[in-house]
């Protein structure tokens, strides 16, 4: 397989021209601006990135655009399609030629700025996955001040960050797209700095270091054109299988589409049926993972590269009305607004294969047993334990061999132990426990309401009015009087209310805002449908942790009561 050099600046060129695509086995462009941040941090400092895998054919297959649409004419016939390295190629493309990216059908910029102040030598810390890019708006933040103040703090030490708007109005960071515009000279002086300064010089050499990323080399492997693309598959699978680089129902598009030409535009089209979710369920890989479970009866992928064609397709019919009434059922029955909600996306699987199995055809007593069986199996991870798979594959072998809704909540709670909630169950749980996720749906349910407007948690339309969740103690106090992260951000400090609310409240204390804002404007009614205590001196911070046992146990026994409905 020969090898050779290319510049980042010509990876750039070629996508630009339109001369470098994706074969249908990609993905779509996924990288958060986080990471685009690191890998720009990781070239500046010339280190280590990785390789590039392209095939080079005259075949007639199926292919895909770059998330950067082409911007010039192209200079050959060519194909080149890029198998290794499309985020990266995709990213910098964008940050070089100021293009935005497609992301969830609109174009979005992918901003990054650079630090001219930034401490000299190796990065001041390691940079953690899913670290904040602090994008958001510093306003929409509930304790502004001192939000803006710790950020402003921290990110004096970064060398690369996302763009925010308090940044962008410090000349001191650069945009990068810009510094591959403009000179040193028009940068500089626009700052203010002229050849005088004594800090020219120093700015002057870390822009020119930016503008070595266009220099930076990969090593780019390029398959030959007497490949197939049977046979480019299988080396797309064992390149990507070697690493956590893609998920496993990536892969298995991929031998999917050695088979079934148009396959990816198939799957898109069913998602983009779903509006919002679309990105979700294409993200989450349920056309996938539906479709091996109709063709199989099992769920793991590793079986895909062997079914024909025709039993993709019959299977798909099957997967397709699974999902579509799963989906449904989450939104309509369920009142899950969004299946990014769900402790484990694949619990709609299991629901649209109980569907399908019954012809669509359910009665008022099966439709509220699944409803139990949804929200005590999202509530209890039932899906997202190491062994998740196993799990999976045991309640579908249950439904294939006939199983009703009885045996399946039978199975769940072999599994799960309980399906009421201990307060210890809920003491000391944050955001991205699935209880969480679950008292919203509750509070939903039972028409909690907005705290200044009135409206419905379930009728919110509109940016301003996007329902938050929202730290009744307020970050910013707990934070002074010396409380840990872990007791803040506990699910009994947290409220669902309507952005606009969220920022008339900002840091004020409970006993201030609830007393002159909340009360004289919804009654204790708005409070209490969110499990407000009655009892005032409760409002108070020096009465936190009394607060924080009395919600605990609300929420708990609200929960449960709910979940009674279903019996």
């Amino acid at each position: 397989m020969p090898k050779t050099d290319i510049k980042v600046s010509e990876l750039v060129e070629k996508v630009q021209r339109g001369e470098l695509r994706l074969p249908e086995m990609q993905r779509r462009y996924v990288w958060s601006a986080t990471m685009v941040r690191d890998l720009l941090d990781s070239l500046y400092r010339g280190y280590p990135s990785g390789t590039i895998l392209v095939w080079e054919t005259d075949e007639d297959i199926e292919t895909r655009d770059l998330a950067v649409a082409p911007t010039r004419t192209p200079t050959t016939t060519g194909k080149l399609l890029l198998l290794d390295g499309q985020q990266r190629t995709t990213s910098l493309t964008s940050i070089l030629s100021g293009e935005p990216v497609w992301v969830r059908n609109r174009r979005k910029p992918i901003e990054i700025l650079f630090n001219l102040d930034h401490p000299a030598g190796p990065p001041a810390d390691a940079q953690e996955f899913g670290e904040p890019d602090y994008s958001e708006d510093i306003e929409d933040m509930e304790d502004e001040e001192s939000a803006e103040r710790d950020i402003q703090e921290e990110l004096k030490q970064k060398t690369f960050v996302v763009a925010n708007k308090a940044l962008k109005n410090n000349p001191i960071w650069v945009s990068v797209s810009d510094i591959f515009k403009m000179t040193d000279s028009q940068i500089l002086r626009g700052l203010g700095i002229n050849s005088d300064n004594p800090k020219w010089d120093m700015y002057a050499e870390r822009l020119q270091q930016v503008r070595k990323i266009e220099d930076y080399s990969y090593v780019m492997h390029v398959l030959e054109k007497n490949m197939s693309y049977a046979e480019v598959t299988d080396i797309f699978v064992r390149v990507n299988s070697q690493g956590i680089k893609l998920r496993g129902s990536d892969l298995a598009i991929a031998q999917i589409t050695s088979k079934w030409k148009g396959f990816m535009q198939t799957i898109e089209d069913f998602a983009k049926e779903f509006g919002d979710e679309e990105n979700s369920i294409l993200e989450a890989g349920l056309p996938i993972r539906a479709l091996v479970v109709f063709a199989t009866h099992q769920s793991r992928y590793k079986t895909v590269g062997k079914l024909s064609l025709d039993q993709m397709k019959k299977a798909w019919v099957q997967a397709k009305e699974a999902l579509e009434f799963a989906i449904n059922f989450a939104h309509s029955n369920a009142g899950i607004d969004s299946i990014d909600y769900l402790s484990a996306p694949t619990l709609l699987v299991t629901i649209g294969v109980y569907a399908v199995l019954r012809q669509g055809k359910l009665t008022a007593e099966e439709t509220k047993m699944l409803l139990r069986w949804l929200y005590i199996a999202h509530m209890r991870a039932h899906y997202t334990v190491a062994s998740s798979e196993s799990v999976l594959d045991s309640d579908l072998s249950l439904l294939f061999k006939g199983g009703d809704l009885p045996a399946l909540l039978e199975q769940l709670q072999l599994h799960v132990r309980k399906f009421e909630l201990d307060p210890e169950e809920v003491r000391g749980k944050g955001i991205r426990s699935p209880i969480f996720s679950m008292l919203y749906i509750v509070l939903k349910h039972q028409g909690a309401k907005d705290w200044l407007s009135g409206l419905d948690l379930d009728h919110h339309i509109g940016k301003a009015h996007a329902i938050q969740y929202h730290h009744i103690f307020p970050k910013a106090l707990l934070k002074k009087s010396h409380y840990e992260p872990k007791e803040i951000n506990q699910i009994a400090n947290m409220a669902f209310i309507g952005g606009k609310t969220n920022r008339h409240i900002m840091d004020k204390e409970p006993i201030v805002y609830m007393e002159n804002m909340v009360l004289p404007k919804q009654g204790e009614g708005a409070l209490h449908s969110q499990l407000i205590p009655s009892d005032r001196s409760l409002w108070r911070l020096e009465n936190y942790p009394q607060f924080l046992e009395y919600r605990t146990k609300a929420i708990a026994t609200c929960i449960n009561e709910f979940l009674r409905k279903f019996n």
